[in-house]
């Protein structure tokens, strides 16, 4: 019998628009979702004790402990996950001097951060049944189950691409990746602070940098997953 799949794993008759629809959806959609799943796993306490307790990570010149970092931290990240409005950060306190925690500029950028976050994840829910819709389209359409497997391939290869990009823009150009970033999400400087700020001294750039190339290991990750799983059913089916 004629296999229906070129070498390459794509489809070698043409398929219909509602097909071809389907898996454009998929293969646009499976890079963002991947990043945004990744970040979402950074967005942890697990990752915020990864970085403080690690060899290397730069302490605070202005005081701040490990265990001070470990308590003030989760704070920060809850806000940003929570349906706490602005409060919930306003009325934190240092533990000595009982001033507040972080001053006005700081609580209007979480509070930008946060509308950023909460929109980006809403987003991301409504992409990822998208995407399943489409899948679920392409799996039970007749003739249409090797068009899912090389969507969900060609959605792994595009975020290799898009990963590497980020990766190598980020190690070869930070400052420019790190700028260029933040005035893309936020309006004019909103998002700058003094070294003293408790933003700073609780996310030093080291973090950044460190959360960024986690992200990316993550997303490779799940990439790569998504290729197995294509590669391990492309067998169990005798394709």
């Amino acid at each position: 019998m004629t296999d229906s799949i070129e070498l390459t794993g794509a489809p070698a008759e043409r398929a219909a628009w509602p097909d071809r629809l389907a898996q454009g959806i998929i293969i646009v959609g499976v890079p963002v979702l991947l990043i945004l799943f990744a970040v979402r796993l950074v967005m942890t306490d697990a990752f915020l004790r990864f970085e403080y307790l690690r060899d290397g990570f730069p302490r605070d010149v202005y005081g701040f402990t490990t265990e001070d970092r470990l308590y003030y931290a989760p704070y920060a990240l809850n806000y940003l996950l929570n349906g706490e409005d602005i409060s919930y950060l306003s009325e934190l306190e240092f533990l000595d001097t009982r001033q507040p925690l972080f001053n006005a500029r700081e609580l209007r950028h979480m509070f930008d951060v946060k509308q950023v976050t909460q929109a980006a994840f809403t987003s991301a829910i409504v992409l990822a049944f998208t995407v399943l819709a489409a899948m679920l389209a392409l799996r039970f359409r007749h003739g249409s189950r090797d068009r899912l497997r090389y969507a969900l391939m060609r959605g792994a290869y595009a975020t290799f691409a898009l990963i590497i990009l980020i990766v190598v823009l980020a190690v070869v150009g930070w400052e420019v990746f790190f700028t260029g970033f933040h005035r893309l999400f936020f309006e004019g400087d909103t998002w700058l602070f003094a070294w003293s700020d408790t933003l700073i001294r609780l996310f030093p750039e080291q973090f950044w940098f460190d959360a960024a190339i986690a992200i990316g290991v993550l997303t490779i990750l799940g990439a790569l997953l998504i290729l197995l799983t294509a590669s391990l059913t492309k067998r169990l089916t005798g394709r």
